[in-house]
């Protein structure tokens, strides 16, 4: 498994596959009494955040704890940052203080990539300026793919604001790597000129393209990185490109409709589609902590080599039920080649 996470880019079609297999796995501690198993147990996650987060900090610490590793919260107020200290020192301290993994979100396109260059621990981008978000879009493919057999020939529509979104960027590169198809839909100012080197086409006319779809996945409009006016009102983008119910009746029945949150409700979709049940919005926060499990895990450690100075494990085989792990108590469970996750923890 690769050490750091900065870009889709990174994972080969057979990576993704081995990361969303292992969430897979990892998602049925969620639907335990007790949800945490002793895998990264003696490992230190730093959650580095210089931007305002709560699905992706909080799905990220829930992922480290429920691995029973040791987590920090890092925000800028209060902090040295806030006095003038520079990246590359807080991340010295971090490292200082033992950190394995850091997980960072930055307003500046490149802030992970730098990082990783100063601290030997893992770095795993968690949303860079405008450029990637790759969790995000690991964690959509492993909601597309609970609802359809493969991603070949899949049709994706992203609407919106693409010029300032970094989940676009990651999720159109990661959709067409596993044989998707992917659209990118808004007014000429949203769309950025580089978009086709994604390997996706371009429309402005979402209407048309509702029918063929199998995803409608849609974009909040970030008035916040906008620095100037790129459409007439939001009144005039919610008329062109706003998901309304009339729109979701033109889509086929099995299209699901995504959002990486959080929403505008009223602006780029309805409040009465957002709570429809093929809007599997609220699939995707609970898929972020199990896919994120997956990461943390492989990356520190499951890769199939046993953790410098951690008991053994041992490793059942791969029964027609589903993949299981049998932990020794205390011990930090490390997957094999074949996919596979810690079952029942003896005593939880």
């Amino acid at each position: 498994m690769i050490k750091h996470l900065l870009s889709i880019n990174q994972l080969s079609r057979e990576d993704v596959n081995r990361i969303l297999d292992t969430a897979e796995s990892f998602r049925e501690v969620g639907t335990r009494v007790i949800k945490k198993v002793p895998a990264l147990r003696g490992r230190t996650v730093v959650n580095l955040f210089f931007e305002n987060s709560t699905r992706t900090r909080i799905s990220f610490e829930l992922a480290a704890k429920r691995l029973s590793a040791d987590v920090i919260n890092f925000s800028t107020g209060g902090s040295s940052v806030a006095k003038g200290e520079s990246l590359k020192d807080t991340a010295l301290t971090l490292q200082a203080m033992g950190a394995d993994a850091i997980v960072i979100r930055h307003a500046s396109s490149g802030a992970p990539y730098t990082l990783s260059r100063w601290v030997p621990a893992s770095v795993l981008n968690a949303g860079d300026g405008t450029h990637e978000h790759p969790t995000q879009a690991l964690l959509d493919l492993f909601t597309i793919r609970e609802h359809f057999e493969h991603f070949d020939g899949l049709r994706t529509a992203i609407v919106g604001d693409v010029r300032h979104s970094r989940v676009a960027r990651s999720l159109s590169l990661a959709m067409t790597k596993m044989g998707g198809e992917v659209t990118l839909v808004g007014p000429p100012t949203l769309i950025p000129p580089e978009a086709p080197g994604w390997g996706v086409r371009v429309s402005h006319d979402l209407d048309a393209l509702l029918p063929s779809l199998d995803v409608c996945y849609v974009l909040r409009v970030q008035r916040e990185r906008q620095r100037q006016q790129f459409f007439p009102s939001v009144r005039e983008y919610s008329r062109l490109y706003g998901l309304t119910r009339a729109r979701v009746d033109r889509l086929p029945e099995p299209a699901l409709i995504m959002h990486p949150g959080p929403m505008n409700r009223g602006v780029e979709i309805a409040s009465d589609v957002a709570d429809l049940p093929r809007a599997v919005i609220t699939d995707q926060v609970t898929n972020g902590i199990a896919v994120r499990m997956s990461l943390l895990y492989l990356m520190l450690g499951g890769d199939g080599t046993r953790v410098a100075g951690a008991p053994e494990v041992r490793v059942a085989s791969r029964a027609p039920s589903g993949p299981a792990v049998e932990v020794l108590e205390g011990a930090q469970a490390i997957l094999p080649e074949t996919e596979a996750v810690p079952a029942e923890v003896p005593g939880a």
